[in-house]
């Protein structure tokens, strides 16, 4: 049984939120909240007021209610990419536990990927990684499975091939072309020995609303990166990873 709360007319606001929400766009009759809430209907009006005041909750022509949008900057600020380390570190824990393999969350900062959080197994891996570090994201599956979720025109594919290792080369800008949309149509990106010898990467990014916030890799040595090894590892970020994910997070789903 659910405690009581140490405040019931704040509870009552945020149980008439949860109401709001579980309602949609279609909205909701006071009468309905009421019953829903387990508030009297005008005890429930002075809260709805108090809502609406600070734009947590509107109400239509036809009287219905339906949530408002200062909403939208408290999730917003939850799922803000500087706040991403601390809100995804049980995940990417969990992550870790399933492959036991390193664990890296990271974003786009310009045309390099910035390391947000690492997580190290419990076996050895010598990777040269750091939180802070930067690396380009044309060669990383990190960065990979950004570019293929934001989908970026072809001139500024082109900017992000430039400043990876190989420069202005209009067969690099090809190579990334080509594993965007590999990424795009099997739902993950990969990499291997592009920035490490021995070592390869693959990736999923992390989407919030539809627009990528930042990506989940798991990064191994060659070795354990092949066949049903590597399959393993990407069927943890595709399958185990959104189920561990915070609510409003998700990955990109896999073309039919």
């Amino acid at each position: 049984m659910t405690d009581p709360s140490p405040l019931g007319s704040v509870d009552k606001a945020l149980l008439t939120l949860d109401a709001l929400a579980r309602a949609g766009a279609r909205g909701a009759a006071l009468a309905d909240l009421a019953a829903e809430v387990g508030a009297n209907k005008s005890t429930l009006h002075r809260t709805l007021a108090a809502l609406r005041h600070r734009g947590y909750a509107d109400q239509g022509p036809d009287g219905s209610y339906t949530l408002g949008p200062a909403v939208l900057s408290l999730g917003a600020a939850y799922l803000a990419e500087d706040n991403l380390p601390g809100l995804l570190r049980p995940a990417l824990e969990a992550l870790r536990d399933d492959v036991d393999e390193l664990v890296h969350l990271g974003t786009l900062a310009g045309h390099e990927v910035v390391y947000l959080d690492k997580v190290e197994p419990q076996r050895p891996l010598r990777v040269w990684s750091a939180v802070g570090r930067r690396i380009p994201a044309a060669t990383s599956a990190l960065g990979r499975a950004l570019l293929a979720a934001a989908r970026p025109d072809d001139a500024e594919v082109d900017r992000y091939a430039a400043a990876g290792p190989a420069g202005a080369d209009p067969a690099a800008a090809d190579r990334l072309r080509t594993a965007l949309d590999d990424a795009r149509a099997h739902g993950f990106a990969a990499e291997t020995e592009e920035n490490e010898p021995g070592i390869a990467c693959v990736a999923v990014a992390l989407l919030r609303g539809g627009r990528p916030v930042g990506a989940v890799s798991i990064t191994a040595p060659v070795e354990r990166m092949t066949g049903p090894a590597r399959d393993a590892r990407v069927a943890a970020l595709r399958d185990l990873l959104p189920s561990v994910l915070p609510t409003g997070l998700t990955v990109p789903a896999v073309p039919a």
